[in-house]
């Protein structure tokens, strides 16, 4: 498409706007299929071609929306790709390079540079974000969990102690401590024997007392 716009014009010659990629290539006209030497400028998605590289304004510009950039095999004076435009009446743009190389490394950038392109990139960078943070946040609970796993385990050792406002309670464990003793003692110089007939009658004897005072109530 020709050029008739002047902010575009600006645009295309100024400085302070960024290049992605110049250079010359070779263009095939639309209507002398003759390739003829341009200098190209790339900027976002537009591609603006000269006639010399300096020249105060483009010859031309391809809006690169709605295209595909492919090999031209079908070339054989020279490496050429070609812009293809799909649909009935759409142009398909043929442009060659010195060099294979030349060429690749022009069809990588022009690739990348559609609107399109840029939206995809942005939303699989998007996309990627979101997986980052999940996954942040489950090594994080991993984290945490196998920190509560390797934590030594805290045990508290309770004292059992008599209520000292319960006298039956005291009096039970007293009782208890002194059987214990003496049957330590005993142990020592009695059979077993001997101790269940000693301690065993008295047992039975406070059993009987306690039955007693039960039935009383």
């Amino acid at each position: 498409m020709k050029i008739n716009e002047s902010t575009l014009i600006t645009y295309a010659t100024s400085t302070t706007c960024p290049t992605d990629k110049e250079g010359w290539l070779w263009k095939r006209g639309e209507v002398n299929k003759n390739f003829q030497k341009r200098y190209f400028v790339l900027k976002g998605n537009l591609l603006f071609y000269f006639d010399k590289r300096f020249d105060k304004e483009p010859i031309g510009v391809i809006i690169l929306e709605g295209c595909t950039i492919e090999l031209a095999d079908e070339e054989q004076e020279m490496c050429a790709f070609k812009l293809v435009f799909h649909g009935e009446g759409r142009r398909t743009y043929f442009l060659g390079a010195d060099s294979q190389a030349t060429v690749e490394e022009w069809m990588k950038f022009l690739a990348s540079s559609s609107y399109d392109y840029m939206k995809l990139m942005v939303m699989e960078l998007q996309q990627k974000l979101v997986e980052q943070e999940d996954l942040e946040k489950i090594q994080a609970q991993q984290k945490i969990s196998m920190e509560n796993l390797n934590a030594p385990a805290l045990t508290s050792s309770v004292t059992s102690r008599p209520n000292p406002f319960n006298k039956a309670d005291t009096l039970s464990n007293a009782n208890a401590a002194s059987m214990a003793a003496s049957i330590s003692t005993a142990t020592k110089t009695s059979t077993w024997a001997q101790i269940h007939s000693k301690h065993g009658t008295k047992i039975a004897c406070d059993r009987d007392k306690w039955c007693r005072l039960q039935l009383q109530k």
